[in-house]
């Protein structure tokens, strides 16, 4: 049976009014931080995944799961029903499977970090997968706006036998607006450990109005940067180089640039071999395309590894 707990909001009226806050002046929204949380646990019953428990506390929640390929992967849709992050917040996500429990997350809309009201805020995810389990984070792209302070954390623990992949794309400011990130600080921190050891460590900073968002070592002024990873477990060269060709068997996308160059012109890839899994990088214009990329390999991990066709989610 599912057990879940959920604590109360702050008032029947301040979510709906933190959004619209949100939406108008993100700067003036200092009076109501969330220290939201999400603690969720999957359980394989004879090859069959359940969410066993579930906290919530607001702005975090979770839609109800489905099973849109058979009871054998849960699939789960992770809210954030505050409208958007703003300097002060505090969000933390425990993730917890147990041995060969089967889940995919994603989020049902594309998360937005708001121009700092001069705090940082924070976002913290701990997921543990015990032996045999398989955790599929796909999470829609963040957006940060000019201005934010934001810093995230991600930690996986394997056990042996467990398989983690995931992604994570930014956008660095309203590029569509004509905004460009040139105050502010994004950080963001993975750790993926094995057996007790790191097997994985990606620590990455942009700081708005660097050297670093212009220079050809760095950004080379693009404003979208994604990564995708696999770990737990190790992958052929042959199969890097199959990942590889994914990247240029996309269509070429529409014209985006002010000066008409087209889509992959803009674009920068690579796919390195890590020692337990593989690593993606894409810096380039487009969350798009980045996820048409990243949806093509993970389809191709996806049969090669767990032997699974693709099944989109059905937020997407």
């Amino acid at each position: 049976m599912t057990d879940c707990a959920k604590t109360a909001e702050p008032s029947e009226q301040q979510p709906a009014l933190r959004t619209a806050a949100s939406r108008l002046c993100p700067v003036s929204v200092a009076a109501a931080n969330w220290q939201g949380r999400l603690a969720l646990t999957f359980c394989d019953r004879q090859g069959e995944t359940y969410l066993s428990r579930c906290f919530v506390q607001a702005p975090l929640k979770v839609q109800r799961p489905f099973y849109p390929e058979g009871r054998g992967v849960c699939h789960g849709v992770m809210l954030h029903t505050a409208g958007g992050i703003v300097g002060g917040d505090r969000l933390s996500t425990m993730l917890q499977l147990e041995a060969n429990a089967h889940a995919l997350l994603t989020t049902a809309t594309a998360g937005k970090v708001y121009r700092s009201n001069g705090q940082e805020a924070q976002q913290e995810v701990q997921i543990s997968l015990a032996s045999g389990a398989c955790l599929e984070w796909l999470p829609q792209e963040t957006i940060v706006f000019n201005g934010a302070e934001f810093r995230q954390q991600l930690r996986v623990d394997l056990e042996a036998g467990a398989l983690w992949m995931g992604w994570e794309i930014a956008r660095l400011g309203r590029s569509a607006r004509g905004e460009r990130f040139v105050c502010g600080n994004w950080r963001s921190h993975t750790q993926v450990w094995q057996a007790g050891k790191l097997i994985w460590v990606d620590p990455q900073w942009v700081a708005g109005g660097s050297e670093m968002i212009e220079s050809l070592h760095g950004l080379a002024g693009y404003p979208v940067i994604a990564s995708f990873a696999l770990l737990g477990h190790p992958v052929s060269s042959e199969l890097v180089e199959r990942v590889r060709s994914l990247w240029e068997a996309l269509p070429e996308q529409e014209v985006r640039s002010q000066h008409g160059v087209p889509g992959n012109a803009l674009t920068h890839v690579g796919v390195t071999r890590l020692m337990s899994g593989l690593l993606c990088r894409y810096r380039g214009t487009s969350t798009q395309e980045a996820r048409r990329w990243f949806t093509a390999v993970w389809h191709l991990l996806r049969w090669e590894l767990l032997n699974r066709p693709p099944c989109l989610p059905r937020v997407w």
